[in-house]
């Protein structure tokens, strides 16, 4: 499983920096990469955004460059199935920009450990620094270290 994560890590680097120049380019802002193996199938997922959201047309635009580079380079080994797509009205908060852009909004967020004899959190973020990041849950404010942080994504309310 080892050699798996980091071939993993080096496919994503090498999307990353196949992608990126053209994203830059078109105004699109790179959300995360993955590449997971999902029954007997790869998928190379590539999550995209851009201001006012992503939609069918530009994530073909994507696909379509980005399916170019793969096959002129070839990083992947064996067969797989490549997506683009928007990361949705859920989307992860993986980078600090990510965090940085969601003071504010609506947040869901998991740790490693309980923090204040929790595991999970939903609630506005109220702020972030790389130190960790602060979410107010009703009147209670919690102080999570970036440490404990397992994920987090933006969430919406009902």
């Amino acid at each position: 499983m080892r050699g798996h994560c980091v071939l993993s890590l080096q496919i994503k680097s090498a999307v990353e920096s196949m992608v990126k120049p053209f994203l830059d380019e078109n105004g699109f802002e790179l959300v995360d990469i993955e590449y997971v193996k999902e029954g007997s199938n790869w998928f190379l997922r590539v999550y995209v955004d851009k201001d006012g959201g992503i939609d069918i047309d530009d994530c073909g635009r994507v696909s379509e460059y980005l399916s170019e580079k793969l096959d002129e380079n070839d990083p992947i080994p064996g067969a797989y199935f490549l997506e683009v797509s928007s990361p949705g009205a859920e989307r992860p908060l993986k980078k600090p920009a990510d965090f940085v852009k969601a003071v504010g909004k609506h947040v869901f967020v998991t740790t490693y450990e309980p923090v204040d004899g929790l595991k999970e959190f939903e609630g506005m973020l109220e702020a972030y620094d790389e130190t960790g990041l602060k979410i107010r849950m009703g009147k209670k404010s919690h102080e999570i270290p970036s440490a404990k942080l397992a994920s987090a994504r933006l969430a919406i309310v009902f």
